[in-house]
């Protein structure tokens, strides 16, 4: 309803009508809401997003829609969403550069049970690039050891196998050996795997909180969260050359499409690195550009969903 109602005080201030809507009426809301459209904290007019602003003609496409059901209209006169006179820049995920994850994986402090949870927790997100409700949902029995491999449950439900690497499994048995029996005392294959101080499921708001708590001990750009490791663990695989549908199988995305994103950061970065560095490419090229959404590139060829 907040959408509407920013579209009918918008109507009263110019002293324009329901029925006046047409191609015109809506550029100059547009307009409006890219530019004077709400109110900041210093109590100057500032512009939307375009993601809000997108949102917002959705909304008053449906209401229009809902007008021309009533017979105020033939048919709507607020166009598709394909048609509206704004688009919306498609946002590349952020990831961390190399040393960044490094950093991120040496923040917690090995000599507390949480700590090595924590250790274990980023090891687990970076090394196999698991969403947020795979790694809360894991337990025990999904857990082997010997091949490093880990049985995910992912959307929909549906299981795949997923690996980690050495440092990861150091991390890993650590805190099974020394960490977690500190914080919970029972030991079978449906238990969960990271746990809370009291022996719970670690819930997703406290993973998140894992994350964000030792990105700022490494010195690290706010923002950082658990997809900002699946991003990392993709882009550095892609790096490495591996191969797109591999990715995609361990991500557990459906369509190689997805996957496909990765492509676009490397293809960014690469330019990035060479319009840096070659001594003859900003004579014939242009200027580097920052990538859309990523950040904290203190990396060279690397940047920070």
């Amino acid at each position: 309803m907040d959408d509407l109602h920013t579209f009918l005080a918008y109507c009263r201030r110019v002293d324009e009508k329901l029925t006046d809507m047409n191609r015109q009426f809506l550029r100059r809301y547009v307009a409006h809401l890219a530019t004077a459209g709400r109110t900041n904290s210093e109590g100057k007019s500032e512009g939307y997003a375009r993601v809000s602003i997108v949102r917002k003609l959705t909304a008053l496409r449906t209401f229009y829609s809902f007008l021309t059901q009533e017979g105020w209209f033939k048919s709507s006169p607020v166009p598709s969403a394909r048609s509206f006179p704004v688009k919306v820049e498609k946002k590349l995920p952020s990831f961390l550069g190399k040393k960044e994850a490094e950093r991120l994986l040496e923040a917690p402090d090995d000599n507390t049970p949480t700590g090595l949870r924590d250790r274990a927790v980023l090891e687990i997100l970076y090394a196999s690039g698991v969403r947020l409700a795979e790694i809360e949902g894991m337990n025990l029995g999904d857990i082997y050891r010997e091949r490093r491999e880990i049985l995910v449950r992912g959307k929909g439900n549906k299981e795949r196998w997923t690996l980690y690497g050495e440092p990861a499994s150091e991390a890993l048995d650590d805190y099974l050996n020394d960490g977690r029996p500190h914080l919970a005392g029972s030991v079978s294959g449906d238990d969960p795997l990271f746990v809370n101080r009291y022996g719970g499921r670690l819930s997703r708001r406290s993973i998140e909180k894992v994350v964000s708590r030792h990105a700022a001990r490494a010195g690290l750009k706010e923002g950082i969260h658990t997809h900002t490791l699946r991003h990392s663990f993709a882009s550095h695989m892609l790096e490495g050359d591996a191969d797109l549908r591999v990715i995609q199988d361990l991500l557990g995305h459906s369509s190689v499409s997805t996957t496909q994103i990765y492509t676009h950061i490397t293809k960014q970065e690469a330019r990035r690195a060479y319009l840096d560095f070659h001594p003859m490419a900003t004579k014939y090229a242009e200027p580097a550009t920052e990538m859309g959404d990523t950040a904290n590139d203190q990396d060279t060829g690397s940047a920070r969903a």
